[in-house]
């Protein structure tokens, strides 16, 4: 399955993309610093990104999670994810969103583009009614991406992940099926 926009396109990773992978996390190693939990020396290695596309689709298969690569459609390079995880069935009908993108490629809109592909998969595809999304109140960035998709500010959520070692607060935003517009 590819989802393509006019300069990206998003589909599920695969084998074939592990070196392109383990590049893009190598070299953007200090530039997600900030954003990411502590990840240890193994998680810049084959072994730990091939450990990384298992968990991909072991979660597409189980419906836990999918797991996509943003690619240019101009050249076809990854230039960095976006990831609806922890799917939740049942009454909520819903996931988190998470996504990074290359920093050469960073403040040029084709964070917004995959984003926007990922909700139409979620919507469509995954049948979810609702994906949310924390972001630090200081990455000005993501929350642009967010709110040019259409999420909303729900509220504010102290002390709420542990990035870079930190327990750090965020902002949390959502997007309902009844509030995308495609």
């Amino acid at each position: 399955m590819r989802l393509n926009s006019e300069r990206v396109y998003i589909r599920r990773m695969e084998n074939e993309d592990l070196e392109a992978l383990l590049d893009l996390r190598l070299r953007n190693r200090h530039f997600f610093k900030p954003f990411q939990p502590i990840t240890l020396d193994s998680h810049y290695t084959v072994e730990g990104q091939q450990e990384i596309l298992e968990k991909i689709y072991h979660d597409w298969n189980s419906g836990s999670g999918y797991g996509f690569g943003i690619f240019l459609t101009n050249d076809d390079r990854l230039i960095g994810r976006v990831n609806l995880s922890n799917v939740a069935r049942g009454a909520w009908e819903s996931c988190t969103l998470g996504y990074f993108i290359d920093e050469n490629c960073n403040g040029q809109g084709f964070a917004s583009e995959a984003v926007h592909l990922a909700i139409g998969f979620a919507f469509g595809p995954a049948e979810l009614h609702r994906v949310q999304a924390a972001v630090m109140p200081r990455n000005a960035g993501s929350t642009r991406v967010l709110e040019k998709v259409g999420f909303r500010y729900e509220g504010f959520s102290e002390f709420y992940l542990k990035i870079n070692g930190v327990w750090e607060d965020h902002n949390l935003y959502s997007i309902t099926r009844e509030r995308w517009n495609s």
